[in-house]
């Protein structure tokens, strides 16, 4: 019986998220990187959807805030006027989100055992313990002869939630972000983080958003303090990760590594209201993207099989983990201008609820 299957080990996230910020840690939760990677392997088929809806929160929520935060009003920079931006974007997680299903995922396995709820990554309590029962095929680790289909038990603890070590239940998205005005009632924004990390884990973010004001077709109302623009926006993050090779012969690991990556679009209709002080504004749109996680690498595993036998089995890139989201959106925030210096927070209604905020100086 295989056991001490955990796809995000307690202590392990407990001590990573205190050294790194709370963004990256999520993302090395979604890439499972643990010492249970064994047992991660073994049970590689039944993993990927247990571990998609642990994870679903976390990658969805982070696409809708890599979505936001993108503008504070509608009015765009003279040509090479530009603002520099720090801010910050929350995606609050759906209460119905902080649990799933097992019965409802559709393993491949039969179910021995298992809780009728587990928390996700943002639910609470531990994850109960899950027995599954599966064939395999291989060879015998002793005479080298193939064996098919090959009965085992596999014994997961699946892993807690996280709720009470992730503030107001968010998946936060910080961020800077430069602004610059161009010909034609243009704008671009541009949003880089060039590769950073440590030898293990390094990842990179790059996003462009393009804006183009529309208040001249308001004709003689354009002298109102009303603003009209529409804006698109594109974000790519890239996280990657090593794990170390094993020559263990139970279980041996070649050329292994984690790769994440997220791709989040908008597209938005803006109006604001722009007084001396007070900048009122607002959007509706849509918002969408896609994330995709994968554990790569060759990995040679030993099975216990009944009547003593034992049975080698070889995988290779085992886990691939994909999500996507997107919902149509709606924004409403109020900016403070104290000359170039600006303080703004906004609200957006959306599959995920997103709050964001954050201070800009700004030069027309």
């Amino acid at each position: 019986m295989v056991k001490n299957f955990i796809f995000l080990p307690q202590t392990s996230i407990q001590i990573t998220m205190k050294k790194i910020p709370l963004l990256v840690a999520i993302m090395l939760s979604m890439n499972v990187l643990s010492q249970e990677i064994e047992n991660l392997v073994k049970a590689a088929g039944d993993a990927n959807k247990i571990a998609n809806a642990y994870s679903a929160p976390a990658l969805e929520g982070l696409i809708y805030s890599m979505n936001n935060g993108w503008f504070h009003t509608a009015e765009v920079h003279k040509k090479f006027g530009f603002d520099i931006t720090i801010g910050f974007s929350g995606a609050f997680v759906p209460s119905e989100r902080e649990s799933y299903n097992i019965q409802s995922l559709g393993l491949e396995s039969t179910i021995i055992s298992a809780p009728n709820q587990a928390p996700t990554i943002f639910g609470e309590g531990d994850g109960g313990n899950l027995t599954l029962q599966t064939t395999v095929s291989g060879f015998d680790n002793t005479t080298g002869s193939p064996i098919n289909d090959a009965t085992v038990d596999i014994d997961i603890d699946l892993p807690k939630g996280f709720k009470e070590d992730l503030p107001g239940n968010v998946v936060p998205a910080p961020g800077i972000q430069l602004s610059v005005g161009l010909p034609w009632k243009l704008e671009t924004t541009l949003r880089y983080v060039p590769k950073v990390g440590s030898e293990d884990v390094k990842g990179s973010l790059f996003g462009i958003g393009l804006k183009k004001e529309l208040t001249d077709l308001l004709g003689p109302l354009d002298r109102l303090p009303l603003h009209l623009a529409v804006m698109a926006t594109y974000t790519n993050m890239d996280v990657d990760g090593t794990i170390d090779d094993s020559s263990d012969p139970n279980f041996i690991v070649r050329n292994a590594a984690t790769e994440f990556r997220l791709n989040a679009y908008s597209i938005q209709a803006l109006a604001s209201l722009n007084f001396p002080f007070i900048n009122i504004y607002g959007a509706v749109g849509y918002g969408s993207g896609n994330a995709t996680s994968r554990v790569l690498g060759d990995y040679t595993v030993v099975y216990d099989a009944p009547n003593g036998r034992r049975i080698r089995a070889e995988f290779k890139d085992p886990i691939k983990q994909e999500f996507s989201a997107g919902s149509m959106k709606a924004t409403l925030g109020l900016r403070v201008s104290l000359g170039f210096f600006k303080i703004f927070t906004d609200y957006t209604v959306q599959e995920y609820n997103t709050i964001s905020g954050g201070i800009a100086f700004s030069f027309r």
